[in-house]
Order: C-alpha cells, then structure tokens, then sequence
C-alpha cells in the first residue's frame, strides 16, 4: 500500500500531496476547534474521494454533533470508508478508526474510545486519535479517564511535535475536571506558548478561575485574547459563555445581558451547544430574580423540535430548561415520554444515562417549573449523585446544582441543601463564591425564620 506520514508521523493512505496537505490541515483545525475543519476535509476528498481514514472521521465528526438527523450522514460515511477499505489497503491504525465508527453507530461510543486508546497505545503520538478519545470521554462524563488517557501518551510527545500545545490543552482541562486547579492552570498557560489559537486550553484556564472563585481574574485572563477563540466553529460561543459567568458572579448584569446578545446568542443556531449555554445563562439569571425578558422564545421554539431526538443526555436535560422558561408544557410531556421510552430500552450507552441520572433530572427540573420544590429535591438530589454521566464539565453541570439547591432552599429542606452546597464549596477547592454566600445566608435566614416560628407557639 502506499502511504505518506500525516503531519504527526502517522503512516496515512493518501497518494497525493494536495490530498496530504488538505489532510493536514483537516487535523490542525480539528484540535484548534476551528470553523475551517470541514473546508479541508472537503478539500482532501476532493483530491482523493475514496479515502478510507478521512470518511471514517468525517461519520465521527457528525455523531458528535448530536443530532438523529445526522446519523444517516455518519452511517453513509461508515459505507463508504468500508468499501474504499475493501478496494485499497488501509493500515490496522486507519481501521482502528472506522471500526471505531461503527462502535459508536451501534450505540456504543465506550467502544469508540476503547477503539482510540488501541491506537495511541501503538501510535503514542497520534494526536488525532487522541482528540477524539478526549472528546466523547467528555461527552460521556469520564473526568478521570481523559486524563489517564492524556497522561498516558503525554512522555511521547515534545515541544517539536505538531499536536503538542493542543496535548497539553487537553491536559490542563483534564486537570480542572479532576480538581488539580494549580497544575491545570500552569499546563493550560503553557499550552498557549506553543498554540497561541488553541481555545480549548484556553478555556481550561478559564474553567479554573471559574472554579476557584475568582471571576475577576477570569475576566482578565480572556480579555485581549479574543484571537484564540475567534476563529473556532460554535465554541467560540461557549467561551464567550464563560465571560459572561465570570461577569454574573461579580454582579455585573449589563454585560451578561451584553454579551448573550451581541455573542452568545448573536446567531441564534439550534445546535445543541449552543442552546446548553444560553439556556443555563438564562437560569442562572432567573435564579437570582432577574427578568430576562423574552429570550427564552427563541429557544423553546427549537427545543421544541428536538423533543423526538435522543442522542444525548445532556442535550435534553438543556432542552428541556428551554421548555420549561418557554412555557412548553406539551412539548415537555413529549420529551419526557420519550426519555422514559429510551430509558426502558436500554439498547445503548446512551439509553442507560436516559435512565440514570436522565430521569430524575428530568422529573425534577419539569417539577421545578412548575414550582413543586419538594418533589424538584428530591428528584434532582437523586439525580446529581450520577450527574457526572450527563457529560459536559462542573460549569456546565452547574446549573443543575444551582437548580437542586434553590429547590432544597424554597422546598424546606435546609440541612440537606446545606450539605450539597458545601460539598459544591468543597470541589471548588473551598472558595465560597458568589452564589454559595448568598446561599448560606438564605438557608440561615430561614433556619431563623422557623425557630421564630417555633417560638411563637404556645404551650400546650
């Protein structure tokens, strides 16, 4: 077979340069998040249609956009790395890839990430596959595994290796999701000085800050660095996200409300990231008693033509918030009936977080719209203890935490919120943010509250 080395050392079955170079530049842009990945993945197909490695990560590239609808595209891309397969000879690492593909087309993305850690076991400094296992363990909620994964290749790789600003991106955002807030910050920082355009590094740092309680260095370390997410696909929205938490901790609603509508929500796209970010902004701001006008509309409008989707969990959780802050009863009747419908199934790996935590997330928030806090704690207080398989990170989960612990406030149920929000309190390294305080001070208020009530009872 005749092969050229990708721009990582990867023996790859490309014949011709523009092919390679297109392919290249596929990988670069892939790491870097950047709205240019699928202009060079086309590219190369348009040198070289039957490349086998290329349709094989084009049907991976589609199932994580999470949506049903794309899943046709990704099953056509399986066919034809399949067939390009039988005709010309792949290496063992390419097919690695397209088996891994049909991993996750058959409902088990686990599979997917087993498939990528094959590869890198033999291919250390494959940073493709090392990107990809990164991304869907993240989908899948597996903190810890990212970085066994990423720490497991990371001797391989030095500063002259093309993926290793994006290695140690990885790396610092899998040290923030498993509470190392120094070293991922430092690791984070360092990254930058080898990919200066390597946003999610960027946001790793961004995520610390978040954690640790310090909005205001937050806010300082994104400002003037618009360069390293501007170029990005839809996460340059989620970066923009992160500003405005930072800017909601310390109070500043005029530039929340700012940067939802001028970037957050600018283009008003249906995926499913981008309505996660709004739709735990406007929450987070409704929880603190803010009006935010009509902004939910536009959302419950596409939430409500994602009811039948299912691909994951994190999605619906998010979709639902929409439903609930637009008033949808309908619509949130239909998605709970059909997570409850996935769940009972059990066929996939994503039927079995429909099931656990979905569910009782689900119950809660529908019960939480609909001001029934009692039965909002008690459903989301079951949820979180599995909420890390929603996927996502603690900022993102966040707002669920934020929803379960406002439900334990306004239902009565004082010393168990007081526990969770300590244990919150407690993963982000004991930094009592702005939230958590004023917290604290209501869960005290109504301590104060009852035993004034207790008091005034008379004596029988």
């Amino acid at each position: 077979m005749k092969c050229q080395q990708d721009i990582f050392g990867q023996n790859t079955t490309l014949a011709s340069s523009e092919a390679m170079n297109n392919w290249n530049s596929t990988l670069l842009a892939f790491l870097a998040h950047g709205a240019d990945t699928p202009k060079f993945l086309d590219g190369t197909f348009s040198a070289e249609p039957g490349f086998a490695l290329g349709n094989a990560v084009k049907g991976l590239f589609y199932l994580m956009l999470g949506r049903s609808e794309l899943r046709p595209t990704a099953e056509a891309a399986l066919g034809a790395a399949r067939d390009s397969a039988s005709h010309t000879p792949v290496t063992d690492r390419e097919m690695a890839y397209i088996d891994g593909l049909a991993d996750w087309l058959a409902g088990r993305p686990s599979g997917t990430i087993q498939r990528m850690e094959r590869i890198l076991a033999d291919h250390p400094q494959d940073a493709l596959a090392m990107k990809i296992s990164h991304a869907i363990r993240f989908i899948l909620g597996d903190a810890k595994g990212m970085l066994a994964s990423i720490e497991a290749i990371r001797p391989a790789y030095d500063a002259d290796h093309a993926g290793y600003g994006y290695l140690l991106g990885c790396h610092a955002f899998s040290l923030e999701e498993c509470g190392e807030y120094a070293l991922a910050e430092q690791t984070g920082r360092r990254g930058l000085e080898h990919a200066e355009n390597d946003a999610w590094g960027l946001h790793a740092v961004a995520h610390v800050y978040d954690m640790t309680g310090n909005s205001e260095a937050g806010v300082q370390w994104l400002n003037g660095r618009e360069a390293a997410w501007s170029h990005c696909n839809n996460f340059r929205y989620h970066v923009w996200w992160h500003k405005a938490l930072m800017h909601l901790d310390l109070g500043q609603i005029d530039e929340v409300f700012g940067l939802y509508d001028q970037e957050i929500r600018k283009d008003k796209t249906d995926d499913f990231r981008d309505i996660s970010n709004a739709t735990a902004l406007l929450s987070r701001l409704e929880l603190e008693g803010i009006d935010v006008g009509n902004r939910w509309d536009e959302l419950a409008d596409l939430a409500e033509t994602r009811t039948d989707d299912g691909s994951l969990i994190f999605a619906d959780l998010h979709y639902i918030l929409a439903l609930i802050g637009g008033s949808r009863q309908d619509a949130i009747t239909d998605i709970m009936g059909r997570m409850h419908r996935d769940a009972k199934r059990g066929g996939s790996d994503m039927d079995a977080r429909m099931a656990n935590p979905g569910l009782a997330a689900a119950a809660g928030l529908e019960a939480f719209g609909e001001s029934d806090y009692r039965t909002a704690f008690l459903n989301l207080a079951n949820a979180r203890k599995s909420m890390q398989l929603a996927g996502g990170s603690h900022a993102q989960r966040d707002v669920f935490e934020r929803i379960t612990i406002d439900a334990g406030i306004r239902g009565g149920f004082l010393d168990e919120t007081e526990e969770i929000l300590n244990e919150r309190t407690s993963l982000r390294a004991g930094r009592e943010d702005r939230y958590a305080a004023v917290r604290m001070s209501l869960i005290n208020e109504g301590r104060a509250a009852s035993q004034r009530m207790q008091s005034q009872v008379p004596a029988e």
